[in-house]
């Protein structure tokens, strides 16, 4: 369940992630999971979603012994209608579905899926839309693991962006029991618009109270261009800074 996890993990906080996995290690016979989370800033890929202010997101996932999986996951976004006041989309809804498992009875693991971001709302004649569909694989090692995304449509609203791709390093290491550290570092190219291109990472550090309770916090920073990435009210949306969630999985 929690190689699973991972290829979802790089748009859910790192709280939410956690707790789902560790939730489900503590039952993996029961087929559904998911998570309730609050935290102070939705970052995707190291750039905010709600303009640095907080956000409730949530989801479900079902999981099938042979290593399918499929789940949908929310969030409320406020970065489209910041672009641009004829816009009125307020949420983030994702969908996806992947197959997950393990070479053999090594600690090497795979991860390939699909994965939707829908972006309901009204947009004006002309804007692009901002539903994106990636492709994705991942390869883990004990607590490391490589992924790459690509997209197979426009990306985030970025025009003759199809072909766009992320690839990132993700590192998650419990200690002491309640404890969890995680590294991210990762590369967005947006096909087609010189100077988009930007790198992210990410340090954080999460508590697991039980009960399916946990707390993380991070440290979250980017090189993205300001010129690409200011929206209209001036705010940089790549800017360095520290995010605490607090999430309950089920």
């Amino acid at each position: 369940m929690k190689k699973r996890l991972l290829a979802f993990c790089s748009s859910v906080p790192l709280a939410c992630c956690m707790a789902v996995s560790a939730q489900a290690q503590e039952d993996d016979a029961f087929p559904v999971s998911g998570s309730f989370a609050l935290t102070s800033d939705y970052i995707f890929r190291g750039t905010t979603q709600t303009n640095r202010k907080p956000a409730l997101q949530g989801g479900v996932q079902y999981d099938h012994a042979s290593g399918f999986y499929a789940g949908v996951w929310g969030s409320n976004v406020s970065w489209l209608s910041d672009a641009a006041d004829e816009v009125s989309s307020s949420v983030e809804l994702d969908a996806y579905a992947g197959f997950s498992s393990s070479f053999g009875d090594s600690d090497f693991g795979y991860d390939v899926g699909v994965l939707r971001y829908f972006y309901p709302g009204r947009y004006p004649d002309g804007f692009v839309s901002p539903n994106t569909t990636e492709v994705y694989a991942a390869i883990s090692w004990t607590d490391l693991t490589l992924k790459y995304s690509y997209a197979l449509t426009n990306t985030f609203g970025w025009a003759d962006s199809k072909h766009s791709d992320y690839i990132e390093l993700n590192y998650s290491l419990p200690f002491a029991e309640v404890w969890t550290l995680d590294a991210h570092v990762g590369r967005q190219t947006i096909d087609g618009t010189r100077g988009a291109d930007y790198t992210d990472w990410k340090i954080g550090i999460g508590y697991d109270f039980g009960h399916g309770f946990s707390l993380a916090a991070a440290y979250v920073d980017t090189n993205a261009d300001k010129d690409y990435y200011t929206n209209a009210y001036g705010k940089y949306l790549g800017k360095q800074t520290g995010v605490l969630t607090l999430t309950k999985s089920f």
